[in-house]
């Protein structure tokens, strides 16, 4: 039988900590998640290695060092309701269930959606929906949101989504420019989105986050 907490302890032993990742709320969830619920079945053994894991065309589970170095850079606390974008089977969207007050998962597959919630209710938690719906629009109804976090690259961000940003709040995106991902995080101050530098890191394009493409004649 597979042990799965050592695994877990590994994960953030050699590949959170080093990072200079060492909030204890981060630790401790992802310390407490059981990564391995949050993948497909033929994946469990791949659950902890570093690496983003493919779970359809163009979508990935982040790598747990990722992952980790965007919530660190969000500064998330207790009483923040966040929003997290392209959520997967729910592995992100638990691990801030943990860290914040209430999360809301988007997914544009109906049917992953739907496994994430039920993953998610299965573990306890209560504090977390999932919704089905184009990832790009974000859930507004449930917004705006002190915290977003989009669990793959963008191109540009929409404004339907930093217009779910709160006052004072945040958003983290992975910015695909050329061969580079640059982790970038958002800042809503008077109204507009200030963005500051944060690592490097790479992950395929989401939809609807694409560049328009340039009209030439």
């Amino acid at each position: 039988m597979t042990d799965y907490t050592s695994r877990r302890t590994m994960m953030v032993d050699t590949q959170v900590r080093p990072t200079d990742v060492t909030k204890f709320p981060i630790i401790d969830a992802m310390l407490s998640v059981p990564r391995e619920a949050f993948v497909p079945d033929h994946l469990r053994e791949a659950a902890y290695v570093g690496e983003n894991l493919a779970l359809g065309p163009g979508r990935v589970m982040l790598e747990p060092r990722t992952l980790a170095k965007m919530l660190d850079a969000l500064d998330i606390q207790p009483n923040h309701v966040a929003l997290d974008v392209g959520c997967g089977l729910g592995y992100s969207t638990a691990i801030l269930a943990r860290m914040c007050d209430f999360v809301v998962g988007v997914e544009d597959d109906e049917a992953r959606a739907e496994e994430a919630q039920g993953i998610l209710s299965q573990h306890g938690f209560d504090n977390a929906a999932v919704m089905a719906g184009p990832l790009a629009e974000g859930s507004a109804k449930s917004g705006p949101y002190d915290i977003i976090v989009v669990q793959g690259a963008v191109e540009e961000v929409p404004p339907a989504l930093t217009d779910q940003v709160r006052e004072g709040g945040r958003i983290a995106c992975i910015f695909s420019e050329d061969t580079l991902g640059v982790i970038r995080v958002g800042y809503k101050i008077d109204g507009m989105m200030n963005w500051r530098f944060s690592f490097n890191a790479s992950a395929p394009v989401l939809s609807g986050f694409e560049k328009p493409a340039a009209f030439a004649l």
